[in-house]
């Protein structure tokens, strides 16, 4: 089958919708399918057509490269016309992703990544039937979550859950050191990692041999018992998950998936995770959740594994299994059902 990934968003910077486009990509390589990436930008992956450069926008409650130059239609056509499919990240994002729908020949699918912010939940609703009719080429339309597929309940009533996907063999299959936390993220207060070293503080108190590493982020003063590591390199990370027996996803809100959970799954970690929609989508019963922004109920939850070394194993190995189901060979034949259903149904 020859896919054409279509991504609207600057394949030189990253971005989680970038990395799952350019994951499914070689994912379908590997099943040995042809698939060609496409999207705005100047530099990007080995093999990707570039279509040129991007502008800034503020977009989902972000700084968001997207290319506006409408001379892209046309590339788009030349590139994607002999495919046998289309595959349109973010159908909806200007101008990328409207033009790759309006692409003639292939069959189309179409997926949506974000919770988008209010506003934007509100345009669907308001002017859905524009909304549709952009998004009328399209033969099969999937969302990554549940929290994805709400915003466009109203636009696309028959979306179908695709989730985002990760390498799992990538992340160790081992038990760490049940008395270390590790923390994955930015120093954003939708991260709630404030929430994190609040809660820390009780931890500290009750169990001083405990341990936080902060991957991610990096302020200037450690509380008792916290390592700030900033930035680091993908090895790194997966090494840093890998020696943690817990993880903590202290996140406020925001998330339409939750890739970092995800991760943390894929690299035995007993799980910590807010209680909010995309990370119950994602963890399910394998893990332990706390109301978002209760640092006393996430120290509560985090000292019952601190405690219990038992449970942090059994909890990680139950991570792992589940994180199974997200595994790229998998990921890629559902979308691989989705082709073919797409293309049956434009035939």
């Amino acid at each position: 089958m020859k896919v054409g990934i279509v991504c609207p968003y600057d394949l030189g910077r990253f971005g989680g919708v970038q990395d799952q486009a350019i994951r499914l990509t070689r994912w379908l390589a590997a099943a040995g399918h042809s698939a060609t990436l496409v999207g705005p930008g100047d530099e990007g992956p080995d093999g990707a057509v570039l279509l040129g450069r991007t502008t800034t926008v503020p977009a989902n409650r972000a700084a968001t490269p997207i290319g506006v130059d409408i001379r892209m239609l046309g590339r788009l056509q030349d590139h994607l016309g002999s495919m046998d499919v289309v595959h349109v990240h973010e159908p909806m994002m200007p101008v990328v992703g409207p033009a790759a729908l309006q692409v003639e020949g292939p069959a189309k699918v179409a997926t949506f990544h974000a919770d988008p912010p209010r506003w934007a939940r509100r345009a669907y609703r308001s002017m859905s039937a524009v909304a549709r009719a952009i998004l009328r080429p399209a033969d099969v339309v999937t969302a990554v979550s549940p929290v994805a597929a709400s915003a466009i309940a109203k636009v696309a009533p028959d979306c179908r859950i695709v989730p985002n996907g990760i390498d799992v063999s990538d992340y160790p299959d081992r038990r760490g050191d049940p008395r270390h936390v590790v923390f994955l993220g930015r120093d954003d207060p939708r991260k709630g990692l404030s929430v994190l070293l609040k809660a820390w503080s009780y931890v500290i108190e009750a169990e001083p041999e405990a341990r936080l590493t902060v991957v991610g982020a990096r302020r200037e003063r450690a509380p008792d018992g916290v390592t700030f590591l900033g930035p680091v390199s993908e090895e790194r990370k997966r090494a840093e998950l890998g020696a943690a027996g817990i993880f903590c996803a202290p996140n406020r809100g925001g998330e339409s998936f939750g890739l970092v959970v995800l991760e943390g799954m894929a690299a035995s970690c007993a799980v910590v995770a807010s209680r909010i929609p995309a990370f119950t989508h994602v963890l399910d019963e394998a893990g332990i959740f706390a109301q978002p922004g209760d640092p006393v109920a996430l120290a509560d939850r985090l000292l019952r594994l601190l405690r219990n070394p038992d449970a942090v194993e059994r909890f990680g190995a139950a991570a792992r299994r589940r994180a199974a189901q997200f595994d790229g060979p998998v990921v890629a034949g559902r979308y691989l059902d989705a082709y073919a259903e797409a293309i049956d149904r434009a035939s």
